[in-house]
């Protein structure tokens, strides 16, 4: 098993970043950064109007890193790609504290989990040194290679891989977050474009 943190701060405040980090997937200037990003969806939205706290869950299909020689064996559809890669459908729950200025996510990976199982958990909290005007993002991803688990040194090789990956597409994410930001920034200043 791999187990990383990364921790960023956005020099913009929270509330800034999270409407930024909910744009993210949709922006279409980010389809070329995100490109591993196939498909999203809004599975379910709730706001409870006497909390002020918003829950989401939306599906996020990705297409994977071509995958290692051994588990395009055990998996048909990565065998049958050019590439070596699949497709993979996760699952994003969000949870948004406007009030407490907190939001927290979770991506699961729903298929695949027989040969990996991959967990992301993001925080976003104004930042304890600037609270006003900077955001502070954690993230820490689990990656487990199930079948390879006998094997540790196959196995380990299959996760670190899978890691490398996973740090640039968030690196990618990183960017592009950043990228509306200085949007919603110029467009609140009132120098913005009318698209992003």
């Amino acid at each position: 098993m791999v187990v990383y943190t990364q921790e960023h701060v956005y020099r913009h405040p929270w509330d800034r970043v999270t409407a930024a980090a909910w744009r993210k997937f949709t922006d279409p200037s980010s389809r070329t950064a995100l490109s591993h990003v196939a498909d999203v969806h809004t599975l379910h939205r709730r706001l409870d109007p006497e909390t002020g706290r918003l829950q989401e869950a939306r599906s996020i299909t990705v297409r994977s890193p071509p995958l290692p020689f051994i588990l395009r064996r055990l998996l048909p559809a990565a065998a049958s790609s050019p590439s070596g890669a699949a497709l993979c459908h996760c699952v994003e729950t969000s949870l948004v504290d406007a009030p407490r200025r907190a939001m927290d996510v979770v991506v699961r990976n729903v298929s695949l989990r027989g040969l990996i199982e991959v967990e992301e958990r993001s925080t976003y909290r104004p930042h304890p040194e600037q609270p006003e005007e900077w955001t502070q993002f954690r993230q820490e991803t689990t990656i487990r290679c199930r079948p390879l688990a006998a094997l540790a040194a196959v196995a380990e090789k299959v996760e670190t891989r899978c890691a490398e990956r996973f740090l640039q597409n968030s690196a990618k994410g990183r960017e592009v977050v950043e990228r509306i930001c200085r949007y919603l920034e110029a467009e609140a200043a009132g120098a913005a474009p009318s698209k992003i």
